[in-house]
């Protein structure tokens, strides 16, 4: 069974004391929902925070107690040097943290990172042990023009398609699983349905997720594409987490408003409950 990741990228929101604060109320929640669950063969998905960069080290600590990952929102494509204002994967990882978000659509839109640069990054990463969540998404201008499949198979190609199958599995000389799970996640953003008053329906979300399960079948076979989960990341909420989560190519969700209201997030999170 592919594993459930239900993600919050808190982006540039939260002081020091506002993160840690709506951690602990997240913490208190999942922790009631853990409860409710004992009895039952049910279990919350992984659940992983992105907070602001401020918070990385502090947060790697709180998050250990319940089981949570915590991941960085970017990373330099560097490995060191005189970069200023950059960090980098070893640096995260030095500070423990599990995953990296690579690819982001505002990353790319604000920052005119490429999926050369992208690729770089997954590099920097995979080299530190840290996991992926590498993500991918048309605009709305190239999905008036038809080429949304076109586009993210663009993206995927050229993003990661370079690696083997056994730097994506985290294997170790001898074959052997390094973590016992693949470390590339990836997170579909209709960029075309966020902010612009258009709305991605479930169905558009499955057709997509299915496709780019396809498309990783193409490259590296049916075990990977079968084990590798594929987040969500279009405005998911409580209101239609449900009905995205229900899909059968949809492996939770990347999520970014309702993460900062810890009462949002965890209803969300509980949408993902396997």
């Amino acid at each position: 069974m592919r594993k459930k990741i239900v993600a919050g990228n808190w982006k540039m929101n939260k002081s020091h004391q506002e993160g840690m604060e709506l951690l602990m109320q997240v913490f208190k929640l999942v922790e009631e929902e853990e409860i409710l669950l004992e009895d039952t063969e049910k279990k919350l998905p992984e659940i992983v925070i992105a907070p602001p960069l401020i918070l990385l080290s502090d947060a790697a600590g709180l998050i250990q107690a319940w089981e949570g990952k915590i991941a960085a929102q970017n990373c330099s494509s560097e490995k060191d040097g005189a970069f200023t204002g950059e960090i980098s994967a070893s640096m995260l990882k030095s500070i423990n943290v599990d995953y990296v978000i690579i690819g982001h659509s505002e990353r790319r839109n604000y920052f005119n990172e490429t999926n050369q640069i992208v690729a770089k990054k997954i590099d920097r990463a995979l080299e530190n042990n840290l996991s992926v969540i590498c993500c991918i998404g048309e605009t709305l201008a190239e999905r008036e023009a038809g080429k949304e499949f076109q586009i993210i198979t663009k993206q995927i190609e050229e993003c990661f398609f370079y690696l083997d199958a056994p730097t994506l599995k985290g294997e170790k000389d001898d074959g052997s699983l390094q973590g016992g799970e693949l470390r590339m996640v990836l997170a579909y953003e209709p960029v075309w349905a966020i902010g612009t008053g258009k709305n991605a329906t479930a169905e558009q979300a499955q057709e997509m997720h299915r496709y780019i399960r396809s498309v990783i079948s193409g490259k590296f076979g049916k075990e990977i594409s079968e084990n590798i989960s594929i987040l969500y990341g279009g405005s998911c909420n409580p209101q239609n987490a449900k009905l995205i989560f229900s899909q059968t190519d949809v492996d939770g969700g990347l999520i970014g408003g309702a993460s900062l209201l810890a009462k949002d997030f965890v209803e969300v999170i509980k949408e993902a409950i396997l």
